[in-house]
């Protein structure tokens, strides 16, 4: 189960890189960027530089009370009081706790969009390095906005029934990066014709796992390199026609 500690340590920061193959920032303050270049009805604010920092502390504050005791317990007094904003403040940028919620669940589906919808060129013709690059780079994308996706993951069973089918789309959405290389990989005989339609299912709790349970995997000191490695050869040893 994901703690405190977890969305405590892995806050990620703009110049947080480690290597990978995610190189746009997903920081919480990128992120309100974003939220604020798209733009709601429901927001008021005229200083976007003010209005990034104080949305970042807002956000910060929405995903800390929803890992202690969940989104849906949590009243706009208790973020107002946890973010040090006023309740005018938080209607500057919502108008409710749905608007909010819309907000985050954009930005995650958004997020895996852009990373997963870009693959460098030179996996484009290879759909095991394709296939790798998937894996590695949504669990990096992962790492990196640890509280968004913990959060998208964990609170879904409870979101009304239009943000629950934002979630599902979002899965689905995830799924069908994978079916498509896997496909690709069937038609030209690199993976054995035997393997399963369900195989993106299959792989996505795999995804899961590494922002879910973070505390199970940094008691065994595993890292994101080496989970991501392991991922890797755990799917391509189930898949591949011939070993490489």
């Amino acid at each position: 189960m994901i703690t405190t500690r977890d969305l405590r340590e892995r806050r990620p920061t703009d110049c947080d890189t480690d290597g990978g193959p995610v190189p746009k920032p997903y920081s919480t303050e990128a992120l309100c960027r974003s939220m604020l270049d798209r733009g709601s009805p429901s927001m008021t604010v005229r200083n976007p530089e003010i209005a990034i920092k104080k949305l970042t502390v807002i956000i910060d504050a929405a995903l800390t009370i929803s890992n202690k005791k969940g989104f849906q317990a949590m009243s706009l007094r208790d973020l107002s009081r946890e973010a040090g904003v006023s309740m005018g403040g938080l209607y500057a940028y919502f108008d409710s706790k749905t608007s909010l919620l819309n907000m985050i669940l954009g930005e995650v589906t958004a997020a895996v969009e852009d990373v997963l919808s870009h693959p460098p060129a030179e996996v484009l013709n290879d759909p095991v390095e394709h296939m790798k690059w998937l894996i590695d780079s949504h669990i990096r994308l992962t790492e990196k906005m640890l509280p968004w996706f913990a959060f998208s993951f964990m609170e879904a069973k409870n979101f009304p029934r239009k943000e629950r089918q934002m979630a599902i789309d979002s899965e689905v959405l995830t799924e069908s990066y994978f079916a498509d290389v896997a496909q690709r990989a069937q038609e030209q005989g690199v993976f054995r014709p035997d393997v399963t339609p369900l195989l993106p299912m299959l792989i996505k709790p795999l995804l899961q796992d590494w922002y879910v349970k973070r505390s199970k995997y940094r008691r065994r000191g595993v890292d994101v390199a080496s989970y991501s490695a392991t991922v890797q050869k755990f799917v391509l040893d189930a898949c591949l026609a011939e070993k490489r």
